[in-house]
């Protein structure tokens, strides 16, 4: 199978190309021994120094220069040229997201405190916004301004600059104000990671849970797009959009309550958009994809409220959810996977749902 352009190149034998071959193998050359008193010196045995990625070994037909753009030079036939605009970050050494600036949504709180360290640490510069305050459907704890303040302490201790806004995501002119004060400071957004969201999920149920859930959840995570969408496409350098679902997302989970059915409603509907984002930016080498978490071990799942709803549920309330025997994954293992999605070691994946999950839904 021949690789695709941009991908390490393999020994393909073409025309014009040379390729060593292993002795013993079709494509080797007879081994002729030297006679006796012609033997080369030990030297002339060993084989020749491995050639850079930029260089080709020519025989004497075949140009002396490396293909260019109006001269392309010999292509595997399954190869395609690349799109990518954007300068990749795997030379060893160097952090996964160095020179890059995300933009965070829902920073301040558990998980999306966790996307914007483990980013920090490689080696992104960071935009972040958080509501920091309480919605009244919501039955856990919020984030605070004090805790926005500690996370903007934290990026600025891992030696990275940071951009940090209060703004409801919901209030799509907030939101693009927060993002172009970003833009401003650091003259690019490369990545953008729609992590605000609510879990509207309230024993005492309410008509008014529905709509906040599809207001935060759906719409918030498209004001989050749509505020990045231009400046990266005028950047013409491609970038990495990660929109954080939920397993239920991707199965039918909640339960009954208008709560419940708006969290789902809304867990699936960022998967629409992610799948259309995906095809409309994909010529801008702009790659979206979404993250499905089952449980994480934050505050909101630790609540008492929340304990008392799930305890209601008969699917959300079954012994063991997971395939893999936790009951929780930790902020940790979704932010390690929203950082790869977002470093170029994911540069061709796009239109993905991600499950991290501990076989969660495997086991529907």
């Amino acid at each position: 199978m021949c690789s695709p352009a941009g991908s390490p190149r393999r020994a393909v034998p073409v025309p014009g190309l040379t390729a060593s071959a292993a002795p013993g193998s079709p494509l080797a050359p007879a081994r002729h021994d030297p006679a006796p008193g012609n033997e080369p010196e030990a030297s002339d045995w060993l084989p020749p120094a491995e050639p850079s990625a930029d260089v080709y070994h020519t025989d004497s037909s075949a140009p002396t220069t490396p293909p260019t753009p109006s001269d392309p030079g010999p292509q595997c036939p399954l190869a395609r040229p690349t799109t990518a605009r954007y300068t990749t970050n795997m030379t060893h050494g160097m952090g996964r997201l160095e020179g890059k600036v995300a933009f965070v949504t829902g920073a301040a709180g558990g998980l999306g405190r966790s996307c914007v360290q483990r980013m920090a640490e490689e080696g992104a510069d960071l935009v972040i916004v958080d509501i920091c305050r309480s919605v009244d459907t919501v039955p856990y704890p919020q984030s605070t301004p004090e805790e926005l303040a500690e996370v903007v302490a934290e990026v600025r201790e891992s030696g990275r600059r940071v951009v940090a806004r209060q703004a409801d995501v919901r209030d799509r002119a907030a939101l693009q104000e927060a993002y172009d004060a970003g833009l401003a400071e650091f003259g690019q957004i490369d990545v953008v990671v729609a992590n605000a969201g609510i879990a509207p999920l309230l024993v005492n149920d309410r008509v008014q849970a529905w709509h906040d859930a599809i207001d935060i959840n759906l719409t918030g995570t498209f004001h989050t797009v749509e505020a990045a969408v231009p400046s990266m496409v005028d950047a013409d350098q491609g970038g990495s959009i990660v929109i954080v679902s939920s397993t239920a997302g991707l199965v039918g989970i909640g339960g009954a309550s208008n709560g419940g059915l708006g969290y789902a409603a809304s867990k699936h509907g960022v998967v629409g958009l992610m799948r259309t984002y995906a095809n409309n930016l994909a010529a801008h080498s702009i790659r979206v994809n979404s993250v499905h978490p089952t449980g994480v071990a934050t505050r909101m799942v630790a609540d008492p409220a929340m304990v008392e709803f799930v305890a209601q549920d008969p699917i959300l309330s079954e012994g063991s959810p997971n395939a893999l025997p936790v009951a929780t994954v930790e902020p940790e293992d979704v932010a390690n996977a929203v950082l790869w999605l977002a470093s170029d070691e994911a540069r061709y994946v796009t239109g993905v749902t991600l499950p991290v999950d501990a076989g969660f839904i495997n086991r529907r």
